[in-house]
């Protein structure tokens, strides 16, 4: 028979990967509960949250999701659960762990919008820029190239009043 407070567990996970496309598997062992505690504060300022539970729990919810992660779970996991933009908590996570000396919290895998990432890739990820600085980005390619075009229109017509006079 089923450990009542684990078939809860598995509910409450399940529960909380509905809907979800993306989502990241860490290892938090070694941090202290204060940084945790700051962690998790960190992750709900940007709409994120962080779970821990059961590794064996954990690779249930997720393989009922069709993804099969079970190289992933070693060692304590816990499992961090993405808002709408899913760039902003990999770099927060990055953040924290450069904060300490243990590197912790460390990526171990993830789902990105349906599609299955490694460690490696979520680390890449984490130096990417957000949508907002890519957005920022575009922007200001766009304002300076239209600088350059109203820059010559002006020239052109200065040009032109020149020629007439």
């Amino acid at each position: 028979m089923a450990n009542p407070r684990n078939t809860e567990t598995l509910a409450s996970l399940k529960a909380a990967l509905k809907g979800q496309s993306s989502f990241y598997v860490v290892d938090y062992q070694g941090l202290p509960s204060n940084q945790i505690v700051a962690l998790r504060k960190d992750l709900r300022g940007i709409g994120a949250s962080i779970l821990v539970a059961k590794n064996t729990l954990i690779h249930k919810a997720v393989s009922e999701l069709g993804f099969e992660m079970r190289d992933v779970f070693h060692g304590p996991s816990a499992l961090v659960l993405v808002g709408e933009d899913a760039v902003t908590p990999v770099k927060k996570l990055a953040e924290f762990a450069k904060k300490n000396d243990k590197g912790i919290p460390q990526a171990k895998g993830g789902v990105l919008d349906g599609e299955m990432l490694d460690a490696k890739k979520l680390e890449a990820l984490s130096n990417m820029p957000s949508k907002d600085e890519l957005r920022a980005q575009v922007v200001g390619v766009l304002s300076s190239k239209l600088s350059e075009f109203v820059g010559i229109l002006e020239a052109k017509v200065a040009k032109d009043e020149g020629a007439s006079a």
